[in-house]
């Protein structure tokens, strides 16, 4: 839903009042825009009290971002509702690790848990990672990976020999790695913060020049905000995550869904 450019700069003016210490301007931005929150959560978790313990800690979270001079300058639903995807991930992260049991059969394989709301980020991050590639990344990492044909395969299509082919899969699927862990790094607004956080897939993929590989670890030395982000995606990148294979997978299922819609 977009909001009328007078609600925006009411927003802005009482994220500008909240900077300043009045917290009473953050209670009408928590009722501006609550229910929005609520609807979003909603779509997420299945039950209520789920979804209302998600919007107190995205509000929670927005606000500590806010007292200590980060968080939105502008758009404030907008981060509002990216930051309430992050919780919602990274809350489904956690549970999967927790073991609630006394049970000593634990080396039994069992079937596997998939949360469908996680399931869901994932496609979404892994078709937004995968629209992001170049057209020609994009036709060799589906022809690849995801349909199995071998470099030879694909190499008269493309017009290459089957060598380029696979030098040009292998930049693809490097990209594809970059851009989706970058799809789990939070919004963050102060002009250093943006730029670190917008590398900050590059470097934990060991992608980045090396002045700016200095510059952004100097901020990181500082910048507790971004020092979480980049653990963060630190851990996504350590799990083995493979956003294209495996068809039954929701990261394929979201490359399925960018493919056939086509690119923006």
């Amino acid at each position: 839903m977009t909001i009328p450019a007078s609600e925006t700069d009411m927003d802005t003016d009482l994220l500008a009042a909240v900077r300043a210490g009045d917290t009473a301007a953050y209670g009408v931005l928590y009722q501006r825009h609550r229910a929005a929150a609520r609807a979003m959560a909603y779509g997420l978790v299945s039950d209520p009290a789920d979804a209302d313990d998600l919007v107190a800690e995205t509000f929670a979270k927005v606000l500590a971002a806010l007292r200590a001079g980060g968080g939105p300058l502008v758009a404030f639903r907008a981060y509002l509702h990216t930051t309430l995807r992050h919780v919602r991930y990274h809350r489904a992260r956690r549970d999967r690790r927790l073991e609630f049991t006394d049970d000593l059969t634990r080396y039994d394989e069992g079937e596997p848990f998939r949360d469908p709301a996680l399931d869901r980020l994932e496609r979404t991050y892994a078709a937004q990672a995968f629209r992001a590639l170049p057209d020609r990344w994009r036709d060799v990492l589906w022809r690849t990976e995801v349909e199995g044909a071998s470099p030879a395969e694909v190499a008269p299509d493309l017009g290459l020999t089957p060598n380029a082919v696979a030098v040009l899969a292998h930049r693809a699927r490097e990209g594809l790695r970059r851009n989706y862990l970058q799809q789990h790094v939070a919004v963050a607004d102060p002009p250093e913060c943006r730029w670190t956080g917008d590398r900050l897939g590059g470097h934990v993929r060991g992608r980045v020049a090396p002045r700016d590989a200095v510059r952004l670890e100097t901020h990181l030395a500082w910048c507790a905000g971004c020092r979480a982000r980049h653990a963060e995606i630190t851990e996504i990148n350590q799990s083995g995550y493979r956003p294209y294979k495996q068809r039954g997978h929701p990261e394929a299922d979201g490359l399925r869904v960018a493919h056939e819609n086509g690119a923006p």
